[in-house]
């Protein structure tokens, strides 16, 4: 679904990326783990199109996105949940949600029933406020209003962040859910139990690079943790 080749990424003088490749499978979640400040964020601005890379290749299902602008990334079915949830506070839910029309035909222009089964508060809080709503509450929107786009591909930045426990198992139900549906997911997370909780491959980053990567059960966890821990 998703191909990352040697990916470089500087901002002026600070390098962000360093020759960084990894692959998402169609139908699967894929984790990117790492310390605050290897790269990860940046690798998924690459992705979709907020920083273009200095060097390398990103492939998205068969097209190479490197000349593509993010507005046709997002229409190319690349759905994006930022970090922090970026909702409009003073939008409704329904509102929230509709703000994901913009990159759809007119035609398409409906907020599909099954975000609703996935996030059932949406539902029940279509005439509130984003901004009144709880941090896992705003998290549920974040991804209805990706989700509104029919992504062939979610990607996520630190989706439980902030977020309480039991909302957490939540979207991690939700995320599986997604998959099974043929939705690739990839996401950018700091826990590694969540990952092997709900992840198919995960890849860890470490200063710009991809230095480890594998399935959950095999990952050597020593290493990993290493590479995780301040």
């Amino acid at each position: 679904m998703l191909t990352i080749e040697n990916a470089r990424l500087s901002y002026g003088s600070s390098i962000a990326l360093r020759g960084a490749s990894l692959e998402i499978a169609a139908d699967k979640i894929t984790c990117v783990l790492g310390r605050n400040g290897v790269g990860k964020s940046s690798l998924l601005r690459s992705v979709i199109g907020q920083h273009p890379l200095s060097f390398g290749d990103v492939t998205f299902d068969g097209e190479d996105l490197i000349s593509t602008p993010i507005h046709r990334r997002a229409r190319s079915g690349i759905g994006f949940v930022p970090q922090g949830r970026e909702i409009f506070p003073l939008l409704t839910v329904e509102e929230n949600l509709q703000t994901g029309f913009s990159a759809l035909p007119r035609k398409l222009r409906s907020i599909p029933d099954d975000i609703y089964e996935l996030f059932p508060v949406l539902k029940d809080m279509l005439n509130r406020r984003g901004g009144d709503l709880s941090g896992g509450q705003q998290q549920q929107l974040a991804i209805g209003r990706a989700l509104v786009l029919r992504p062939k591909l979610l990607v996520l930045d630190e989706p439980t962040e902030g977020i309480q426990p039991s909302i957490i198992k939540d979207i991690g139900t939700a995320l599986q859910t997604l998959r099974d549906r043929g939705i690739a997911v990839l996401l950018v997370e700091q826990y590694l139990d969540f990952c092997r909780d709900i992840g198919d491959q995960i890849y860890i980053m470490d200063r710009g690079e991809v230095v480890h990567g594998g399935l959950p059960q095999t990952l050597d966890e020593p290493a990993v943790r290493a590479h995780l821990t301040v």
